[in-house]
Formats: C-alpha cells, sequence, structure tokens
C-alpha cells in the first residue's frame, strides 16, 4: 500500500513565529492567537507539550513529568495560572486537588510525617515535630507573603515600578532578594531542626537551600501553601491539548514534525525562520521555547549576526538538572499496598548541599520524589491498580561517558536499586505487584525532546541569577531584535507554571514591540 506523505501548508509571511510547543510556547502561541496575531508554532515532535504530555504502557497511561501545579488555586479563588488558562486564553483543563502538601520521610532521622496545605496548618505541623519554632516560622511566611505581594506589584507597573512604594511597602522584600532561603531562615531565627520541614519543595527547584533564591523559593513555598496543589485530571497531556485546539479556534496553525534549524537574521533583527525541510518563513518576531545556550551556539544564521554579549549571557549561567524516572503499573489498589499519600519526599536527611553533591554520582540514588497518582485520581488506572512514579535528578553530563553496551544494564540497576529504597522507606511491598515498568534517563529526555543535555529545568536560580534579576535586567539582555524567549529557561526560571506564564509574558512583550497596543504583564 502506498502512502501519501502530507506536507504542511505554510505561508511566505507571518506576524510571529514561535519555536517549540512546549509549555511556554504553547501558552505564547495561544496569547498571540488570542490577540489576533498572525501566529505560526513550529514543534519538532508530532504532539504537544515536550515534557508535558502522556504516554501508554499496557493499560495505563503515565504522566511523564509533572507532580504538581502551584499558583493554579480552586475556581472561587483562582491563582495566575488559571486566570491565565481560564480569563485571558479561554482554556478550560479540568483541574484535580492534590489532597496533602507531601509526606516526608527522613530514614536516617526516623522521620516519617505527612505536612498539610494552609499557612497555619503547616506551622502546626512543624510546631508539633519542633516544638517553639512556631514564631521564626510565622515569621519565614510573612515573609514570603510579602514577597508574593511584591513581585504582583511589579508585575502591574509593567516595568517601571515606584521605588518609594517599594521602600515603604515592600522594604523586606528588598532586604531578602539577594539572600538565598537558607540565609534568611536561618535570620529569623529559624533552627536547623524545623529548617527539615520546611524545604522539602526544594528538589523542585533543584538547588540546595544553601544557594537557591529565597524570592522563588519563597514564593513558590507560600504558593502551594495557601492555594494548594493541582493536576489535569487527564495528565498534561490534557492541557497541552487544550492549548493546541484553543490557538487552532482563533485561527493560530500549529505544525508538527517540523524542526527549525535556523533563525535568520539581518542588521540585528530577526527577519525569519529556516526549517529542516528547507522552508523559508518570513517574520519580524520568533519566540523562542528553547534554551538561549542552544539558540545563540547553534541558530542564529548568519553565525556573525549573533552578538558576542550572547555568549557571556549564556556561559556565566549554570545548567540545571535533569530527571530518572521509574513508572510504574502496579496490579493492586493503592490501599492494597498501603500507599496512603500523594507525594512522597524520601531522603536520608535535609542536608540540601550534600544530596545535591549526590546527583554527580552515577550510582543508585538517595532523593526520591514519588507521586501515587490514583490518591488524586483514583480512576486513573483500571479498577484495582496503581500508578507510581519516582523521581530523583541527575548532572546531565555524568550519563555522558556511558557506553551504548552498558546503558540498558545501568539503568535497570538503578532503577532496581531506586524501588528497593522506595520499599524500604515506606515499608510497602511494590516489586511483586509490577505488571508494567518503564525507565527514562537524563538520555531519555535528551532524545525525546532535544532539550540542551537533556535538561529538565533550566538555568539555576541563584540569587544572582533568579526571576528578580532576570525582570531588572530583560531589556538589556535582548541581543537581537524581534526575538524573546519562553519556558524554564526564561525570566520566570523553571518550573511547569513559570513555563506556561512566561509564554505569556514572551507574547505580550511581542505584540507591544510591534507597535500594538496591550498591557505586559512581567
Amino acid at each position: 500500500m502506498a502512502y501519501e506523505m502530507i506536507v504542511p501548508t505554510l505561508d511566505p509571511t507571518y506576524d510571529v513565529v514561535v519555536i517549540g510547543a512546549g509549555n511556554g510556547g504553547l501558552t505564547a502561541g495561544a496569547q498571540l492567537a488570542v490577540k489576533g496575531m498572525k501566529v505560526l508554532i513550529l514543534e519538532q515532535h508530532n504532539l504537544p507539550g515536550g515534557f508535558a504530555s502522556s504516554f501508554v504502557r499496557g493499560r495505563f497511561e503515565f504522566e511523564p513529568s509533572l507532580h504538581e501545579l502551584c499558583d493554579v488555586g480552586p475556581p472561587e479563588n483562582k491563582g495566575s495560572v488559571r486566570e491565565l488558562l481560564e480569563d485571558d486564553l479561554g482554556v478550560n483543563v479540568e483541574f484535580v486537588s492534590v489532597p496533602e502538601a507531601f509526606r516526608l520521610i527522613l530514614t536516617d532521622e526516623g522521620i516519617n510525617v505527612r505536612m498539610p496545605f494552609g499557612i497555619d496548618e503547616y506551622i502546626d505541623a512543624i510546631e508539633r515535630e519542633v516544638p517553639e519554632s512556631r514564631e521564626s516560622i510565622r515569621n519565614f511566611m510573612n515573609l514570603c507573603e510579602e514577597t508574593l505581594h511584591a513581585l504582583g506589584y511589579l508585575g502591574s507597573t509593567k516595568g517601571k515600578p515606584d521605588k518609594k512604594v517599594l521602600m515603604k511597602q515592600f522594604s523586606n522584600f528588598l532586604k531578602t532578594a539577594p539572600y538565598s532561603a537558607d540565609a534568611v531562615a536561618s535570620a529569623v531565627g529559624v533552627s536547623e531542626d524545623a529548617k527539615r520541614f520546611l524545604f522539602p519543595y526544594w528538589c523542585y527547584l533543584g538547588l540546595p537551600t544553601t544557594r537557591v533564591n529565597f524570592t522563588i523559593m519563597g514564593a513558590m513555598l507560600h504558593k502551594y501553601l495557601s492555594t494548594g496543589a493541582y493536576i489535569p485530571r487527564y495528565r498534561s497531556h490534557e492541557l497541552t491539548t487544550a492549548l493546541d485546539a484553543r490557538i487552532r479556534e482563533c485561527g493560530g496553525q500549529i505544525e508538527y514534525n517540523t524542526r527549525v534549524e535556523k533563525i535568520l537574521v539581518e542588521g540585528g533583527r530577526v527577519i525569519g525562520v529556516e526549517t529542516s525541510c528547507g522552508d523559508t518563513i518570513a517574520t519580524r518576531h520568533v519566540v523562542a521555547n528553547i534554551s538561549p545556550t542552544t539558540v545563540y551556539n547553534m541558530m542564529i544564521h548568519p553565525k556573525v549576526e549573533t552578538p558576542e554579549m550572547s555568549y557571556k549571557y549564556v556561559n556565566a549561567r549554570i545548567h540545571g538538572l535533569s530527571s530518572f524516572v521509574v513508572y510504574l503499573g502496579l496490579d493492586a489498589s493503592p490501599d492494597e499496598l498501603g500507599l496512603d499519600d500523594y507525594g512522597y519526599f524520601i531522603m536520608p536527611h535535609m542536608n540540601t548541599e550534600k544530596l545535591y553533591e549526590s546527583f554527580s554520582r552515577l550510582e543508585p540514588p538517595i532523593t526520591n520524589a514519588a507521586i501515587c497518582l490514583n490518591r488524586a485520581i483514583p480512576d486513573c488506572s483500571p479498577p484495582g491498580t496503581t500508578i507510581l512514579s519516582m523521581t530523583t535528578l541527575y548532572q546531565p553530563e555524568v550519563w555522558e561517558d556511558v557506553k551504548p553496551e552498558d546503558y540498558f544494564i545501568l539503568k535497570n540497576k538503578i532503577a532496581d536499586g531506586f524501588i528497593d529504597m522506595f520499599e524500604t522507606a515506606t515499608n510497602t511491598n511494590i516489586r511483586e505487584h509490577i505488571e508494567e515498568i518503564e525507565v527514562a534517563t537524563p538520555e531519555t529526555f535528551a532524545r525525546y525532546t532535544r532539550t540542551f543535555n537533556g535538561i529538565v529545568y533550566g538555568y539555576e536560580p541563584e540569587s544572582w541569577d533568579s526571576i528578580l534579576p532576570r525582570m531588572m535586567s530583560m531589556k538589556d539582555d535582548r541581543f537581537i531584535e524581534g526575538l524573546e524567549f519562553s519556558g524554564g529557561f526564561a525570566s520566570r526560571c523553571h518550573g511547569y507554571s513559570s513555563a506556561l506564564m512566561s509564554g505569556q509574558t514572551a507574547a505580550l512583550l511581542t505584540i507591544r514591540d510591534m507597535g500594538r497596543h496591550t498591557e505586559v504583564k512581567s
């Protein structure tokens, strides 16, 4: 039987071309389409989402990467992500709330405790574990809350904040901005014992608490605790396909299996893109849902149009981590298995510097961020079954020297140790109930998404390169006219919620550059 190859119909010119249909690229494309722009999204894969997708093994549909979204909130108290999707873009996704914050298991310290959502409830839980810690934790949470209000104010000023307002209303925000989460906690008297319960979310940012900036850590923590965590009912693929549908509904165009090889630049200004099929598409505006490291090193054409400063920009930054994930479809229910919680943070201790160092060693992991999807969505798998995934982090370069003939043996050995670790920590029997298993390494993510080195995070958000410095230097970091970035490497730093919001920011900045009147939300 002969098959007819379907070749996409591309116009010669578009207002904007978006490269990559990941979270940031999709929200950028949707915002541009909603605003009436002639937008084209080009994606190298055959479906939307990048890491935000799903895959099927046997009778199970797995979530590849999402653990939980912050800043969604319930319909009656919408967070920024829900407002973006529902109110700004007209995208409806069925979100399901996560029942509790997490179960924390520190195996070397004999700690096994369930932590709740809610600021007061969380403080109460820490006080039970660490008596007389209430005042210091409350002071820390107050700083987190002020940080959120300050970031909201900065966004409302369209990049032109009143210094007097900042000094008067958000003085603590300015004082804490240059410091790490650990330094700020110590400054308000949080003890080392209490920090163990305060910082388990650190692994969502992939940086030790002694290095991760307080602004982003504090904002994330407060959002989780105050509005809860949410996931799409039908995996993150539900979210990305809904964005795809909305873009098309508003007249936008998306083409899959189409890789952009070159961003064409002339006189310091974007003039088009060129695909791997040889198509040249004219545009004066590109939103790249790609690492700037990849763009400036590999995609600007001709090469002489790449500004020298752009190389310094990307080389100064520290690339984040990649993931190792074991996906399990189990032939018993969560109750039968003794899996009582949705989310688990399992570590030997809470010395995050030592835990971070372990990501540089190619050996069975000592940290585990696991989710039992059925505890939030009971019918996510057939009756009497369970979907369990376990995630750890690695420095991507750790896998570079693994020989092809050793790869599968090594990844299965690590996965085997990972399962042992989970069973021991939770006192469960998982292994005997495995019906389906899939293992993803940094090499898997590199092959699947072609992201730089398989990195699932963006640049590490240390204090000198966190959200506030990036926002303040957005104009200075714009090296080519008409080129904006979205996704985990952009100004909002990494994480699902940040990537989604970054797409809107990139789209509105693009529209402003086009001379159209709109409100830009930082």
